[in-house]
């Protein structure tokens, strides 16, 4: 069981800053290698820069592997459901509700894209808050699904670069 920590300070008040994304208000980098078989997913690790990531990295068994570590579609599920669940959490609190009792669960399947022959990815969210009825619920679900980065990511898509080390 981990420690408590304090609820975060921010408000969605203050994280505002114009018309447009120009200052981030976290950024992190995690870093994958190959590993022994020079395949991040099936051998990697990965280690985010301030070292409180560091992973092992494995193919699942259903995708052929040994599945003894963990894998990108685990990973993006904890960070989906983690997301969701602090914007749920903050809504909440904003309408003067409980979010002690709120569980997300995130499923992520990983499959073939049948348009082009490779990989697509599809995440679904389950809410359980006991005590709550859907009617009370349901714009409080779609305020943390406005206000989520994950799930905008999801259905808008992320802008992305790719650039090649010197």
């Amino acid at each position: 069981m981990s420690e408590p920590t304090d609820r975060p300070g921010r408000s969605t008040a203050m994280d505002f800053d114009g018309p447009a994304f120009f200052s981030p208000l976290y950024t992190t980098t995690v870093t994958v290698d190959g590993g022994a078989v020079s395949h991040g997913r099936a051998s990697g690790r990965a280690r985010s820069a301030d070292g409180a990531l560091d992973l092992t990295l494995r193919l699942p068994a259903e995708l052929g592997g040994d599945g003894g570590g963990t894998n990108p579609e685990q990973l993006f599920a904890a960070a989906l459901a983690a997301c969701f669940h602090g914007a749920l959490s903050l809504v909440a609190r904003q309408a003067g509700r409980n979010p002690a009792t709120i569980a997300v669960a995130a499923t992520v399947s990983f499959g073939r894209d049948p348009g082009d022959g490779g990989y697509l990815l599809r995440a679904d969210l389950v809410i359980t808050w006991p005590g709550t009825d859907a009617a009370t619920a349901a714009p409080l679900l779609r305020r943390a699904d406005s206000l989520c980065p994950y799930t905008k990511m999801l259905a808008l898509g992320t802008p992305a670069t790719l650039t090649l080390a010197p």
